[in-house]
């Protein structure tokens, strides 16, 4: 166990001031634009579409589609879709201000060890993880636990935060030791955490679902293929969230959301299950997303909105978008059961 904290008279007469002896904690999620306007979301979409651990066409395809096509008519849609949940009191998205107050309501768990920094990034958009990452190093961090807010793995997600961040220690001189967080997706608190949050929303609705789907982000189903184990992380998540409820497959069917492209992802599709649900008779709907560490335009534009509005067009009647983790006191608890997990034998 590393001793308290040392004060600068602990350095030798004549030696530079340095900052040493400190843990930094490093919350990653996805990513956000500054704003919604037609530059904000092209320069945001840019980084996003161009990293080859999201899209993985080979480049003299893809570089000409996404810079002559895409980047010229997405922005404008991304953008409506933004504005319409954006924040406007902060003036900036959702995703960023739950963010920022996960790692506020974090810090102080962790006020007994003044060594400990908690920080946060986005893996596109800013604050940007090198930036942080050097924040940490400036601030004395000798050791980081890299945390990327996503329960199942993926290359697209978790791989990439890690990436950037050893992108990041590449440039540096004095390199802090580093930890990267590991999918949590079967972690019992994480489920208990949802099976929590989950009892308590339905219990806040007018009305008593008929089916909950567990929607989660898909994936182009050739990255399953290659050997990603995103698409079991999930199952497996559902599964135990079922168990843990006590609820049947009928009940908490499993989704994904967020297709793009005319590739085959994974299946079944959220939007094709709500429309087939509504057609079916089914009146009452409830969507949770399990993979969200927080709620974001997929879960506040794309489920809450399109998917209510597709439910409801189709005969379904009531529909609700139950709200992520995010700072909520079962959230923050998990995410202080995962950063305590990995800072074993630092701390």
């Amino acid at each position: 166990m590393m001793d308290a904290l040392p004060d600068a008279t602990a350095l030798p007469p004549g030696h530079p001031p340095v900052n040493f002896g400190r843990i930094g904690v490093l919350m990653v999620n996805l990513g956000t634009p500054d704003a919604t306007d037609y530059w904000s979301m092209r320069r945001y979409l840019k980084e996003f579409l161009s990293d080859r651990r999201v899209i993985e066409v080979p480049r003299a395809i893809w570089w000409p589609l996404l810079n002559l096509v895409i980047l010229t008519t997405r922005p404008k849609r991304s953008g409506h879709a933004y504005a319409s949940i954006w924040n406007k009191e902060r003036n900036e998205s959702p995703l960023r201000t739950i963010t920022r107050a996960q790692a506020e309501k974090l810090a102080p768990r962790f006020a007994g060890d003044r060594r400990i920094v908690v920080d946060w990034a986005m893996r596109y958009g800013t604050p940007s993880i090198p930036e942080r990452l050097e924040a940490l190093q400036k601030a004395g961090c000798e050791r980081i636990l890299l945390m990327p807010l996503y329960p199942q793995y993926a290359a697209s997600t978790t791989a990439t935060v890690n990436d950037k961040a050893f992108d990041a220690l590449k440039a540096m001189r004095w390199q802090p030791a580093l930890r990267t967080l590991p999918p949590y997706h079967d972690d019992p608190v994480y489920i208990d955490a949802l099976a929590t949050s989950i009892t308590q929303s339905l219990e806040k609705l007018d009305f008593e679902p008929e089916i909950v789907l567990a929607s989660f982000h898909g994936l182009p189903k050739e990255y399953l293929d290659k050997g990603d184990p995103y698409h079991c992380h999930c199952h497996k998540t559902a599964r135990l969230l079922r168990k843990r409820l006590g609820w049947s497959e009928d009940r908490l069917k499993l989704t994904f959301q967020s297709r793009f492209g005319r590739a085959e992802w994974l299946q079944p599709y959220t939007d094709e299950t709500v429309e087939g649900l509504a057609k079916s008779g089914v009146k009452r709907l409830a969507v949770v997303s399990p993979g969200f560490a927080a709620d974001c335009v997929e879960t506040l534009e794309e489920i809450a909105m399109q998917n209510g509005e597709i439910f409801r067009e189709h005969g379904g009647e009531h529909f609700a978008a139950l709200p992520c983790l995010n700072d909520s006191p079962e959230g923050m608890a998990l995410l202080e059961h995962l950063a305590r997990r990995e800072l074993m034998g630092w701390v």
